[in-house]
């Protein structure tokens, strides 16, 4: 059995950082992209920053500049570095992972919650 378990949400000023991880644990052969998404209320989940295995990313256009996803492969774990946090980044966030071939994993989510 495949798990992602993240830590590191919580409550932050606006202009403040807060640092994600993800560690996926289990029977695991390989892991392709690992991936950040965001839920908002009211709004559809959205993918935040990607990273394939081989380190190449890709950001969504409002965290560029902000938001840095990076991945230890020893240890199966990708991280997302939040700086410049705003308001508007308030969000349950959740991590994906691409596990032992085509089989999609998500983590339970964690809350991130920036105040003005």
């Amino acid at each position: 059995q495949v798990q992602l378990v993240e830590s590191g949400g919580g409550l932050v000023q606006a202009g403040g950082s807060l640092r994600l991880s993800c560690a996926a644990s289990g029977s695991i052969f390989s892991i392709n992209a690992m991936a950040w998404y965001r839920q908002a209320p009211g709004k559809q989940r959205e993918l935040v920053a990607a990273i394939t295995s081989g380190g190449r990313t890709n950001y969504a256009d409002s965290v560029k500049g902000r938001f840095t996803i990076s991945r230890d492969n020893a240890k199966n774990t990708v991280y997302l570095q939040m700086n410049s946090l705003k308001p508007e980044d308030t969000a349950v966030y959740y991590c994906e992972a691409d596990i032992n071939g085509p089989y999609d994993y998500w983590g339970q989510g964690t809350q991130v919650t920036v105040s003005s």
